[in-house]
């Protein structure tokens, strides 16, 4: 590679450091749910559940960041073992409506209670103003991606 070449520097961008921020948050969520059988993906579906009853395979697979392939291989998983429930035919169209079960709410409890504690231990030593202040940056960052497709 030539010397000459701009490149990122990695030591003030700011994409990187979210980048880097996302992966250890991402890490220390998978170790606090590994011990109650769950990932990051799989607990997200559950709480989006929680939040949204009736969703379909495909906004959970948006909501979660993952295919539709790989979302209906965990829902076809949390349905086996009981945490969600689908019905057998689509009442319209191809969307299945999942829902979750009691054991489902149950697991979720759990599982919201080990991913708060990781997201306290973040926001230690930030004050509640920061909080708010980091929160409506990174909410118009977001903004600003989705908005300008880069055209």
């Amino acid at each position: 590679m030539s010397q000459d070449r701009a490149g990122v520097d990695l030591e003030t961008s700011l994409g990187y450091l979210l980048k880097e921020a996302s992966s250890a948050l991402r890490a220390a969520m998978e170790a606090v749910l590994r011990p109650l059988g769950m990932t990051v993906t799989h607990y997200s579906c559950l709480e989006l559940l929680s939040q949204r009853p009736g969703l379909s395979n495909s906004d959970l697979a948006r909501g979660t960041f993952v295919t539709r392939q790989s979302m209906n291989v965990l829902l076809q998983a949390l349905e086996r073992d009981g945490a969600v429930t689908r019905p057998s035919e689509a009442a319209v169209g191809k969307i299945l409506p999942t829902r979750l079960t009691p054991l489902g709410r149950a697991q979720l409890a759990e599982a919201t209670a080990a991913v708060r504690s990781v997201e306290l231990r973040m926001l230690a030593g930030i004050t509640p103003e920061e909080q708010a202040g980091a929160f409506a940056i990174l909410q118009r960052m977001t903004r600003s991606l989705r908005d300008d497709s880069g055209n």
